[in-house]
């Protein structure tokens, strides 16, 4: 089985490119991903489509030189076993992609793809969890949602060494520049205004 994506980011690549350009554009519909693939956004999160489409949207996003990762929580047809991830891999150009399956980030990493596992935090049990959870998966990034809440992603930054996405409800400027300056790495919105900063 070959990967076509091994010519792509890999994971320090992909930290880098984050480094560089820390706003991510999450799309969620078509019409998203036109108007991110006109824009200087170098990095795109897929939330969108089905195994009948993936194989093309991603391609579109390569064209467009983009770095591409797909959450394969959300493509219709994929299911949450390793196989989908042997699938993206050999037929797409994908990246890597997003989970919050530890699972299928374990076959990501096995098929060289950058891995981002998403946490919803939304309580103290479910934070108590995510060491642990994290250390069993081993992403290269973890994404935190919401991501509009500076004070958990700076305890997060004393408890763990993997680099950190604030997603969810990053609505403003001032919830990007409080998520960067509380140890975010990057932020990840499915906002417009976001996407122009």
């Amino acid at each position: 089985m070959s990967n076509q994506s091994t010519a792509g980011a890999g994971p320090a690549e992909f930290l880098e490119l984050l480094r560089e350009d820390p706003i991510i554009a999450t799309v969620k519909e078509e019409a998203g991903l036109r108007e991110i693939l006109d824009s200087e956004r170098q990095v795109v999160f897929l939330l969108f489509g089905s195994i009948l489409s993936i194989e093309e949207t991603v391609a579109r996003c390569k064209t467009a030189a983009k770095t591409v990762l797909v959450n394969v929580d959300m493509v219709d047809g994929l299911s949450g076993r390793d196989v989908s991830i042997d699938w993206l891999a050999s037929h797409t150009q994908v990246d890597g992609i997003l989970s919050t399956k530890t699972s299928l980030i374990r076959a990501a990493r096995r098929n060289g793809l950058v891995t981002v596992q998403r946490f919803f935090l939304v309580d103290s049990l479910s934070y108590g969890q995510l060491p642990r959870v994290a250390s069993q998966a081993q992403p290269d990034v973890l994404e935190i949602l919401p991501g509009c809440v500076p004070r958990v992603l700076t305890w997060l930054r004393e408890d763990t060494d993997i680099p950190l996405i604030a997603g969810g409800l990053v609505c403003e400027k001032d919830d990007v520049v409080a998520a960067l300056g509380a140890g975010a790495l990057a932020v990840a919105s499915s906002n417009r205004d976001v996407w122009t900063m």
